[in-house]
């Protein structure tokens, strides 16, 4: 069960953190709202680390993603078995994270009447909507994430303190380079998770949750961590 909660408390962590930075910046009457793209990347940036840090602290391998996690299973030597019990820790610990994210802004979600703003809280949405490049915007991100982290820290191993930095920078990286069009997902638990507690919890003014995009970030992550596994190992 080790490994389990500590993937549960760090994608917990992380959706604590990153869904929090985007209701900071979006939610009205927020102090920090309009804070912009550079505040939401930085902020996402530090949950990834806090999440890895925590997660490998309390035994865990620090994944926080499904993506990341059966692109090892796939081409890292990961342990198959492992994996569902993995990523039913991420998706529960995602919808937590938002969860709790959402009583620390209730007031905030109370007085916001924008349902894409609250939304874009929970999940992500592209800004151009066009399916097949947003399943190429979302694979290409994540295939830079797989690679990149798989290049930092041994695929087998858990990644410790000096491991989850440069994976934060890594995904800090991303969000700015190439999170403009899709909201960079890149991990489907981030997205997914979320996506089912704005679906459930009763915020007022919410919209639908959109589920007619919800599978593109699930599969754009998986297929382009399964390649960017492969392209590490192959290399």
């Amino acid at each position: 069960m080790e490994p389990y909660i500590a993937e549960f408390v760090g994608t917990a962590l992380l959706m604590l953190f990153g869904s929090g930075v985007v209701a900071n910046v979006v939610l009205d009457h927020s102090k920090g709202k309009g804070g912009g793209w550079i505040v939401i990347c930085w902020a996402w940036a530090m949950a990834v680390f806090m999440g890895v840090y925590t997660a490998t602290a309390l035994g865990g391998s620090g994944h926080l993603n499904p993506a990341v996690t059966l692109g090892l299973a796939a081409f890292g030597g990961f342990e198959w078995g492992l994996v569902p019990g993995y990523i039913t820790a991420q998706m529960t610990g995602a919808f937590l994270g938002s969860s709790l994210s959402w009583l620390a802004y209730k007031p905030h979600y109370d007085a916001t009447t924008d349902g894409d703003a609250i939304l874009a809280t929970f999940s992500t949405a592209p800004a151009i909507r066009s399916t097949k490049w947003n399943l190429v915007t979302e694979a290409i991100g994540t295939f830079a994430l797989v690679f990149g982290a798989m290049n930092i820290a041994s695929p087998t191993d858990s990644m410790g303190a000096l491991d989850a930095l440069p994976v934060a920078l890594l995904v800090l990286g991303i969000g700015l380079s190439l999170g403009g069009p899709t909201g960079y997902a890149i991990n489907p638990a981030r997205d997914l998770g979320p996506r089912l507690a704005h679906a459930v919890l009763p915020i007022p003014s919410k919209r639908d949750s959109d589920w007619s995009y919800a599978w593109v970030p699930v599969i754009g992550p998986i297929s382009g961590g399964l390649l960017g596994a492969l392209a590490a190992s192959f290399l």
